[in-house]
């Protein structure tokens, strides 16, 4: 028997956590998880799950709205953001309630409040509120899982009320902003704008770089670009905001755009400049002067099995840097359980599926043309336009494409990029095509259903 508590203790409760929690109690571990706030960590909590809820009702008012067009006349439309916001918070309540449930099935034991490592096999935690006494928790292995936050860069009146991050902005209240002005061109900053554009906010981008979506392939940014153009929506790359000051009732956002400086006003501002990895007092003093190798500008070093330095302690998702997705945390917990049980990890870490819920959605997977060509990889590119996709024009979802990258030599897959109808959904069926090296003929000579989006993959890889 174990002179430990636990086989494992885990801190933090987000995707990546409590499905590596889930693992290792069926692998027969007595497992803890350490959590100062509610069970879902920021993909339940601040992120994937409570932005999509939100943005499914402006979905439908989207929709309403245009159902002239489609022969649906509706009277009195509005949009109470703060039922959209009450739903939301039932939807993600619904879901903790459903971890914590799978929790007590699979004893798994739910520590509420802070841990930190002292060493490889003791956390120090500390409960919330006054009931409990802190102790400490002893493992033969702990994993961290402590996530990322919102990182806002130093720019004066950054503390003003209305300058918000994403955090902040899910519990918006009262009536919809009139004018919103969005810092940052990446995904969470997009799927923002697609929201509340949607509810009838007038939204203006200002990114830093020189597209948008800096990290997805290009054409995917300069699509973007003009679909959020032709919707009105005022798109500034290239330019660097340098102030936010109260104006009345508005929000004067400064900006520096090819050399010459602008303001915009905003009833809200929402700061979505990246997330950094949130590892601060994780660890004690102590335990970090004895490891001087074990961080790497605020993030964890693990090996291929996500042990850190120390071998008894794991890191995974947001931690430890990489791609910040909780299907991507999910993984690497998933397989950390298996390497601490002497297993090789079944998850396939490459292809990972990005995906951004815009009108029409955004998604991608494997190579993109640039980074093929880095690697120096012959590639073959073949690029189908939705707007002669049935279902594309019966529901007006204008501009978008499919494009399949394969290589020149063999036609094996090793990249997708689209923006169509449910690419969230078609994005895995490229995924499993990549990750088991399946060519482009392959997936031609497979019938899809007609009409749907996903058919537009066929007529892609038969050009």
């Amino acid at each position: 028997m174990s002179d430990y508590d636990f086989d494992l203790v885990i801190i933090g409760a987000g995707p990546g956590g409590y499905e590596a929690a889930f693992d290792a109690a069926a692998s027969g571990m007595k497992t803890a998880v350490i959590e100062k706030d509610k069970v879902g960590g920021t993909c339940l909590n601040r992120g994937c799950i409570p932005t999509k809820a939100i943005m499914h009702s402006s979905d439908i008012y989207r929709d309403a709205s245009a159902g002239a067009a489609f022969g649906v006349d509706v009277e009195g439309l509005s949009a109470d953001l703060d039922r959209i916001i009450a739903r939301k918070n039932q939807v993600v309540e619904t879901l903790q309630d459903g971890i914590l449930a799978r929790f007590k099935k699979e004893n798994i034991t739910l520590l509420q409040g802070t841990g930190v490592v002292k060493d490889g096999h003791t956390v120090a935690f500390s409960p919330n509120g006054d009931g409990e006494e802190p102790r400490d928790v002893t493992a033969d292995k702990i994993m961290v899982a402590t996530g990322s936050h919102p990182f806002v860069p130093p720019i004066p009146g950054a503390d003003l009320p209305g300058v918000m991050t994403s955090d902040d902005l899910l519990d918006i209240s009262g009536p919809v902003p009139e004018e919103m002005v969005i810092i940052g061109g990446g995904v969470i900053g997009i799927e923002f704008a697609t929201v509340f554009y949607d509810l009838g906010t007038k939204i203006t981008i200002i990114e830093a770089l020189d597209g948008l979506l800096p990290t997805m392939d290009k054409e995917l940014g300069r699509s973007l670009k003009m679909n959020l153009k032709k919707k009105s929506v005022d798109v500034h790359t290239g330019a660097s905001v340098t102030s936010f000051s109260k104006d009345g009732d508005k929000i004067a956002v400064a900006y520096k755009e090819k050399e010459k400086e602008f303001v915009v006003p905003a009833d809200v501002v929402l700061v979505s400049t990246g997330r950094r990895s949130s590892t601060a007092g994780v660890f004690t003093d102590e335990f970090l002067e004895k490891h001087p190798d074990f961080m790497n500008r605020g993030q964890i070093k693990v090996n291929d099995q996500y042990q850190t330095q120390e071998p008894s302690v794991y890191a995974i998702g947001d931690a430890i840097g990489g791609i910040m997705l909780a299907h991507t945390a999910t993984a690497e917990g998933r397989n950390a359980v298996a390497a601490m049980n002497g297993k090789k990890g079944e998850i396939r870490m490459d292809p990972v599926p990005s995906v951004i819920y815009t009108s029409p959605e955004i998604a991608q997977v494997g190579l993109t043309q640039d980074e093929a060509k880095e690697q120096g990889i012959k590639i073959k590119t073949r690029k189908f336009p939705m707007s002669a996709n049935g279902k594309t024009v019966i529901e007006d979802l204008g501009r978008g494409y499919i494009k399949l990258i394969s290589r020149e030599e063999d036609e094996v897959l090793i990249g997708a990029q689209f923006m169509c109808g449910r690419a969230s959904d078609i994005v895995a069926e490229l995924a499993v095509a990549i990750g088991n090296g399946l060519t482009v003929q392959d997936i031609a000579n497979v019938i899809h259903p007609h009409p749907s989006f996903v058919e537009a993959v066929m007529d892609t890889a038969r050009l």
